[in-house]
């Protein structure tokens, strides 16, 4: 999720398809390296809210441990993560059932050492 908030690229630039190391990998995995890479740049998850657009299956159930998984895969509380489920009525492919879709955003914070390092060198 933070990976364009910290202008490392899209998805297919980091992890692309055409490399078999990651063939079948979890996306809970990908998440992980790239919430460590926000780290690595000085940065914090600091929230994330995600929308999973289907119609089909019903996800009020699985919402909770939805957030719990990314949560952990982003090693932060699972209060600052939130997940929804949106249905389409009917509309587009999702509608007719022949996908899931989801949107997601992430807001940053400057990590603390980041912060300290930040203040010593009077950045703005």
């Amino acid at each position: 999720m933070p990976r364009g908030a910290i202008a490392a690229g899209d998805i297919g630039q980091l992890f692309p398809a055409s490399d078999p190391q990651y063939a079948g990998v979890s996306s809970l995995s990908l998440l992980a390296r790239v919430a460590q890479m926000a780290g690595e740049a000085g940065w914090e998850v600091e929230n994330v809210d995600a929308v999973v657009i289907a119609d089909a299956p019903p996800l009020a159930q699985h919402i909770p441990a939805m957030q719990r998984a990314l949560a952990g895969a982003m090693q932060m509380g699972v209060a600052r993560v939130s997940v929804k489920a949106k249905r389409t009525e009917g509309m587009g492919f999702t509608g007719r059932k022949e996908g899931i879709a989801s949107l997601a955003v992430c807001a940053l914070r400057p990590a603390q050492s980041a912060e300290k390092t930040c203040e010593e060198n009077r950045c703005s």
